[in-house]
């Protein structure tokens, strides 16, 4: 038989974290640095906007590596 308690437990903190920033974007709609960090990427035309956030995903994906890894170590 397979143990899949790693795996459980895996799945409940990536859910309770899931939890916490949808609290966090209902309680804070407008967080005043995400979205507008030099390197995100804003393109305007007449009837198009085009808009990649490269610098506020790079950003939150550093910040959330250095979580898991403190929670998720051994």
């Amino acid at each position: 038989m397979i143990d899949l308690s790693g795996l459980g437990k895996f799945l409940v903190l990536f859910g309770i974290i899931i939890i916490i920033v949808g609290l966090i974007l209902i309680l804070f709609p407008k967080i005043p640095f995400l979205g507008k960090l030099p390197g995100d990427i804003l393109i305007k035309r007449d009837n198009f906007t085009f808009y990649f956030p490269l610098a506020t995903s790079i950003i939150l994906s550093l910040i959330l590596t250095i979580i898991l890894n403190l929670l998720l170590r051994k």
